[in-house]
């Protein structure tokens, strides 16, 4: 091998070597952006609590049966259009003393709406306001 096809094949490995770490750089770039954004999201949809949708929102008629999860019941909020995340709701759950030993998920049908803030379908699950309830007070 001559002497300029070694530098060639020097000068070559050291623009490879650059640009695996430029690609390693920027993909670690893009990765700590989308956690940043993501977290963001989620903090924000946990201490600002805002509804799923702008009012009037859509009302519906939900029933919860007596050995519903948290988890399960979050789930289907989401899926409903009730709530925009389900981590964020059960979180929420927690500082509002609801779904745990002391407060358990209490069965029933409850008229919610998408309209709703989490604390609302929080405080109204946990309070028991069931649509027959809500329909007496008026």
């Amino acid at each position: 091998m001559s002497e300029t096809t070694r530098e060639i094949n020097k000068v070559t490995k050291t623009i490879i070597a650059v640009s695996w770490k430029l690609i390693v750089y920027a993909v670690v770039i893009l990765l700590l952006y989308e956690a940043v954004t993501r977290g963001y999201r989620f903090g924000h949809g946990l201490f600002y609590d805002t509804a799923a949708s702008e009012p009037p929102g859509t009302e519906m008629r939900v029933t919860i049966g007596d050995d519903e999860n948290l988890m399960s019941l979050a789930t289907a909020f989401e899926t409903n259009g009730l709530i925009k995340n389900k981590y964020a709701f059960i979180i929420q759950s927690i500082f509002y003393d609801y779904g745990g030993s002391e407060n358990p998920v209490q069965g029933g049908t409850y008229l919610l709406n998408s309209s709703m803030t989490a604390k609302e379908l929080i405080v109204t699950l946990r309070d028991g306001i069931t649509e027959e309830e809500s329909e007496a007070e008026e």
